[in-house]
């Protein structure tokens, strides 16, 4: 792993247990699954097992897991599929306001192709949904709420079973975006009473291009991939083996692993928490204080740009972002940043670090010593930050 790299949020590398698992199924095992000779059968009874193996992972039946292209895919068959598919009961959804664009923009898309009214749920400050929020929301008419696990924006953590026991109760099906959360935080679906939940390869070290979808058993979904008879209908195209067996191998590493890595991270977290709320002053730490993401750490620093402030950083060595990997190209404000009521200024200087176990604790300590002289540097040449400061000290600008 290059050193110096903190955003596993965005891409991690594929474990080598993973990749050697793989190899053979670009070259030699190559047979197509839904093939009735031997060559594509042996390949279906593979995918069975690893499918096992994804399902261990979160506790579930392997009946009950449906292959994807990535996490992305799952969130859009979840909640397109299953809104689809009970058109009957009504035509309202709610999310929160800071789920992830692939949730957020398969809602808008059932609101302005298919007459959906969607509900975007505001948070508190730390980021977490209060339940009786939700239950004053669902309506007769409610088919589906998708609220994400974790946010790999702000590392928030929701406390999904109570969440999940609200829709319970009103017959309502409860979908979670556990992209960020898996091979961190335990994750059982029974436990947390979700009807569906997302994942995705890279969070666990297996390749990109790969995800699932659970769903309980009985639950009807419309494909969103039209084709053959793939995953017993309900996703289309030739499956992706090398990425099945890779997801696999990952998934059951990550059982073997969490407790051990959850503590890792959250010691090597914590160091960097701590010493950047000692080194540089007007900093915040961003989402929730202790029910956070074992791996992850977000901060917004006044009177700077978190894009010049990666770039300064990308010169030493270390790589960070300044939000989702999905939204940071876009050069706007977060709005993940905005619902918790961050003013726009401040969410301008967002940084987010996301760690994994290739991470040490000299990496951490390098950080603190180039991350204050960055902040300092672009601070020394900012109207806005001399404009403040001039305010701190009852001066004028």
């Amino acid at each position: 792993m290059t050193p110096g790299y903190f955003d596993h949020a965005a891409a991690t590398p594929v474990r080598p247990e993973v990749l050697t698992a793989m190899l053979p199924y670009f070259t030699e095992r190559f047979g197509n699954p839904s093939a009735v000779y031997d060559l594509g059968s042996a390949i279906k009874d593979l995918m069975e097992v690893h499918r096992a193996k994804v399902a261990g992972l979160i506790g579930a039946s392997p009946e009950g897991i449906v292959f994807t292209s990535s996490g992305a895919e799952a969130n859009n068959l979840a909640i397109k599929g299953a809104a689809l598919a009970h058109l009957k009961k009504g035509r309202h959804l709610i999310v929160s306001a800071i789920e992830h664009h692939s949730v957020l923009n398969a809602a808008r898309y059932l609101e302005k192709f298919h007459d959906f009214e969607v509900t975007f749920l505001p948070v508190d400050r730390r980021g977490q949904l209060d339940p009786e929020r939700l239950r004053r929301a669902l309506t007769p008419a409610t088919v589906i709420v998708s609220i994400q696990h974790a946010s790999n924006e702000i590392g928030t953590v929701q406390r999904l079973a109570e969440l999940a026991a609200v829709c319970r109760e009103a017959g309502v099906l409860f979908h979670s975006d556990a992209v960020a959360s898996i091979g961190q935080l335990p994750v059982q679906v029974k436990e947390l009473g979700v009807d569906l939940l997302s994942l995705a390869g890279p969070a666990l070290g297996a390749p990109k291009g790969v995800g699932a979808l659970y769903f309980r058993r009985g639950l009807r979904l419309v494909p969103q991939i039209h084709s053959g008879i793939q995953e017993n209908g309900r996703r289309g195209g030739t499956e992706n083996v090398p990425g099945i067996v890779g997801l696999g191998v990952a998934a059951e590493l990550a059982r073997r692993e969490l407790p051990e890595k959850a503590a890792y991270l959250k010691a090597l977290r914590d160091r960097l928490a701590a010493g950047v709320r000692e080194l540089i002053p007007h900093t915040l730490c961003t989402g929730h204080p202790e029910e956070r993401l074992p791996g992850h750490a977000s901060f917004c620093f006044e009177g700077i740009e978190g894009e010049a402030l990666v770039f300064l950083l990308n010169r030493q060595g270390i790589y960070a972002n300044t939000g989702s990997a999905c939204a940071s190209k876009a050069l706007k404000v977060s709005p993940t940043l905005c619902a918790l009521g961050i003013s726009p200024d401040l969410a301008q200087g967002s940084l987010v670090f996301t760690l994994s176990c290739g991470n040490r604790a000299e990496e951490v300590d390098q950080v603190l010593a180039e991350l204050p002289r960055a902040v300092e540097k672009l601070r020394s040449f900012s109207p806005v930050w001399r404009k403040k400061t001039a305010a701190f000290s009852g001066g004028s600008a």
